[in-house]
């Protein structure tokens, strides 16, 4: 009976060691201090500036709206009329009957 209680325990420690990678020790450490200082400079640390620069971008606008100015340019529109399809200046050309 007390063979029972050890061989759950030793399973779940092999089920818990198994599902982090398998590793032990050192190892098994710096594999996870790898994964989590990677997964702080992919995601956390862009998110994060990303976040305080719209923050400061927000305050400076709210601040004096006649100073700030955005940085995009906007993008020009490469019809010369406006219009979705055809050219006008192709249809002045023609005279209607």
């Amino acid at each position: 009976m007390g063979s029972s209680w050890r061989r759950t325990l030793g399973n779940v420690r092999s089920f818990i060691g198994n599902s982090m990678g398998g590793l032990r020790g050192g190892s098994n450490l710096a594999s996870w201090v790898v994964a989590g200082t990677l997964a702080y400079f992919l995601w956390v640390k862009p998110s994060q500036d990303l976040k305080k620069q719209q923050q400061e971008k927000a305050a400076l606008a709210a601040s004096d709206p006649y100073r700030y100015v955005e940085k995009r340019k906007p993008i020009p529109d490469p019809q010369e009329t406006g219009l979705i399809y055809g050219n006008k200046k192709k249809a002045d050309g023609k005279t209607e009957e």
